[in-house]
């Protein structure tokens, strides 16, 4: 009986998790791409504005040079100015004070951040653009609140798993249950390695737009393979696919925006 009713329950949690998934569509504006989100727009500015404060802390707060930190505030509005009125965003630029971090990322709702350490790595306007472009994208594309959305899809399936399987008379249960949460943490890493593609392709596009050389960000994929060929990677390692691996998807993405040729006159 008990078997039974954990059953039930598991496949009530299952369907509703995949239910509420589904149900959660919506129309990028900028991409045109039919998404399912776990957010509105106005949540994602929400949690982006109250989770930067704890990000800051995290990285040293904000870093005191404010010659650099206008530099960057500058580009960014640079990048972002073609799109703005289209984007429910309100988007803010922020130079970490973290001098040993190679990193940049961004909250849902427009927080975008950069470490000392990386920035002191660019040596030119287009190289940052590369970087701040690839991290605005991310906004634009919604990934945090699509990864959100698969993540309460998984955590219901898992849970539903978790349920049904285990077993506490039964210690071989434990080991099933574990392997299902597994598995739902291998899918959602998936999804950001193809979301980190698509962040490349995207800040690409607006680095072109804005009038920096595209081919700067395969410069800053130099830069990050250096970098990493110490005992301790950078950071933006863990979060990122392999420089080696994205220089062949950037070119080709380069290629695609400028088929006769990338012009003599953008800024590197």
């Amino acid at each position: 009986m008990k078997v039974l009713v954990r059953m039930v329950i598991a496949s009530l949690i299952a369907v509703f998790s995949v239910f509420s998934y589904c149900t959660s569509s919506s129309q990028n504006v900028i991409t045109g791409e039919k998404q399912r989100v776990g957010l509105t727009a106005e949540e994602e500015v929400l949690i982006g504005r109250q989770s930067a404060p704890k990000m800051m802390s995290e990285y040293g707060g904000l870093d005191p040079d404010k010659g650099a930190a206008a530099r960057v505030s500058e580009v960014g509005e640079k990048l972002i100015a073609p799109i703005k009125d289209k984007l429910p965003y309100a988007y803010e630029f922020h130079l970490l004070d973290d001098p040993k971090t190679i990193n940049a990322f961004a909250l849902p709702g427009g927080q975008v951040f950069i470490t000392e350490g990386l920035y002191r790595q660019l040596t030119t306007d287009g190289q940052l653009a590369g970087v701040l472009g690839h991290e605005i994208s991310h906004v634009i594309a919604r990934h945090g609140a699509e990864h959100i959305a698969k993540a309460q899809l998984t955590q219901g399936l898992t849970g539903a798993a978790l349920i049904a399987t285990y077993d506490p008379d039964n210690p071989n249960s434990r080991q099933r249950a574990q392997m299902a949460v597994l598995v739902g943490q291998l899918v959602n890493m998936k999804f950001g390695r193809e979301d980190e593609l698509e962040a490349d392709r995207l800040g690409l596009g607006l680095a072109a737009e804005a009038g920096y050389d595209p081919r700067a960000l395969l410069d800053v994929m130099d830069v990050l393979a250096k970098a990493g060929d110490g005992k301790s990677p950078p950071e933006f390692f863990s979060t990122h696919p392999n420089p080696k691996n994205r220089k062949q998807q950037i070119e080709t993405a380069i290629a695609s925006l400028y088929p006769q040729g990338v012009p003599k006159n953008l800024i590197p």
